[in-house]
């Protein structure tokens, strides 16, 4: 029996050259001569936090053989899914293809990306599944490596999105992306990461890194409504959402904020079905980690009600440095069948893995 799922575990691309068997001469060629442009102002890569320099990871996840964190199976292993018995895990591999300002280039990193993925690590560990890689700001090419990749391996449970986006997601630009994930019967997983030309924040570029990853949660909200209220979730009736490395103390009071203006400002958005807090308890489902802590341990049981047990699945994020232990991730011992349905019954049932 699966006894533990862990939804967000990072694998890392160790260098551009372990994509290179995977791409055309014309995108060898431009690697080679033009590189790497993307939306992000940091082009050399993240500014912060400086202590770290593997993309946030953990100082003990660097393989012992050299290499980034993350981008070692056998050292992955060893750390995560041997340490802690976990029987299914999903790989979030973070590598910007979907970042690049030449769409075409984008999409065939993304391509390798996926092929990399199954040679490296699909095949070769049978607990592994992974999201796909897209270029998400193309859709017309993001639809089509969907469509292409979950034909090419079953291991391929989910599609995967950043929530800060040159528009909201629930844009038309973006709904050949929702359409090829529900016609694959994919989930679209929304995770932590990226940045765009512009600021981060909606008050304009932060101080501190401290500031950057408290606010990440307010795209997470701003996406997830635009999903909502742009009729998304009407128009794919099949689609699944999942919001990864967000947090989730922050769902009830957007579910109430969002019910009761519609209450008020719902002529703007006539074809809606149902109230909004509706469409999120039954299409939308979120990763425990990072976890807001309650000063009083207790009151985090009754958070997670207000939520909905239904709608949390576990996660560690592995190797990064704010990582969930799973025997020690929750303050306050939880029911047997909330802890069963978190910690792998959700996981189960929303991306259909089976038992």
């Amino acid at each position: 029996m699966t006894r533990l799922v862990d939804c967000d575990v990072h694998n890392a691309v160790p260098d551009d050259a372990a994509l290179r068997p995977y791409l055309p001469a014309r995108w060898l060629d431009h690697m080679d001569h033009v590189g790497s442009r993307t939306f992000s102002p940091y082009e050399a890569g993240f500014v912060y936090p400086k202590v770290s320099p593997g993309g946030g990871a953990r100082t003990d996840a660097w393989p012992p053989g050299g290499g980034l964190p993350g981008s070692d199976l056998d050292f992955m292993r060893e750390q995560l899914l041997d340490r802690y018995d976990i029987d299914l895990a999903i790989l979030n591999c973070l590598y910007r293809a979907a970042e690049q300002r030449n769409e075409d280039y984008g999409a065939a990193l993304a391509t390798a990306v996926n092929q990399w993925q199954v040679e490296h690590w699909l095949d070769r560990d049978p607990r592994l599944r992974a999201s796909i890689s897209v270029t998400f700001e193309s859709p017309e090419l993001a639809a089509a490596e969907i469509r292409r990749a979950a034909a090419s391996h079953r291991g391929f449970v989910q599609v995967l999105l950043f929530p800060r986006t040159l528009a909201p997601l629930g844009r038309r630009r973006y709904w050949p992306i929702y359409d090829a994930a529900q016609e694959c019967g994919l989930p679209v997983g929304i995770h932590f990461a990226s940045t765009t030309g512009a600021p981060i924040t909606s008050a304009g570029w932060p101080s501190f890194y401290i500031e950057d990853h408290t606010s990440m949660s307010v795209a997470f909200q701003a996406q997830v409504t635009s999903l909502i209220l742009d009729g998304v979730l009407d128009r794919f009736p099949r689609l699944k959402v999942v919001l990864i490395e967000g947090g989730f103390a922050w769902v009830p009071p957007l579910m109430w904020r969002l019910d009761g203006l519609y209450h008020r400002l719902g002529a703007e958005v006539p074809d809606l079905a149902r109230l909004p807090s509706e469409y999120l308890r039954d299409r939308v489902r979120i990763t425990t980690q990072p976890m807001e802590e309650p000063e009083r341990p207790g009151d985090l049981l009754e958070l997670i009600e207000e939520v909905g047990q239904h709608i949390l699945m576990f996660s560690t994020d592995y190797p990064h440095w704010d990582f969930d232990h799973p025997k020690r991730a929750f303050q306050t011992k939880l029911p047997p069948d909330v802890h069963d349905r978190i910690m792998r019954g959700n996981a189960l049932d929303y991306y259909d893995l089976g038992a």
